[in-house]
């Protein structure tokens, strides 16, 4: 169970990030910056491993949120220096919420509740269909409306299963 912390904000900034001293991983990983509505800052690093929902290409101006491990030990730097493992371009027509589903497929936060329909698609995240079942696991969920009330209820359009 990952411990599954977000930044949301405008990217400010995007250039590569060297992970090596020679050059067989030059291009493969980026900076974004990003910087949200109080003017704070966070760096993300992106790797060939960072899941991007909908395979959306980042660019400066757009609005992300960005997802990390939180348990993960960081350099105390600043800004804060995090190894992105989930990025969303943010999208009016979709909600997304990153997190662990315990059994009854509420989230770890306690705020949704999965009802999983036949039409719902469950995939790894390289796209192929997922054959078991989605409880206890962390789960990127894709979804629209959602009940009021606590937990909010939602029949997600797709959820993709982080092995």
């Amino acid at each position: 169970m990952t411990n599954f912390y977000s930044f949301k904000g405008t990217v400010t900034m995007i250039s590569d990030f060297s992970v090596r001293q020679n050059s067989k991983g030059e291009g493969c990983y980026k900076l974004i910056s990003v910087e949200n509505e109080l003017g704070s800052t966070v760096n993300f690093i992106v790797s060939p491993g960072t899941y991007f929902v909908d395979h959306a290409i980042v660019a400066i101006g757009d609005h992300i949120t960005g997802y990390y491990d939180g348990d993960v030990p960081v350099p105390l730097i600043y800004p804060p220096q995090y190894r992105a493992l989930v990025i969303v371009k943010d999208s009016l027509y979709q909600n997304v919420k990153v997190d662990y589903f315990n059994g009854q497929l509420v989230s770890n936060d306690g705020q949704l509740k999965l009802n999983i329909s036949p039409y719902t698609q469950v995939l790894l995240t390289n796209g192929q269909p997922f054959s078991g079942n989605p409880a206890n696991r962390d789960l990127i969920v894709i979804y629209g409306p959602i009940t009021k009330g606590i937990p909010a209820q939602t029949t997600p359009y797709r959820i993709v299963v982080l092995c």
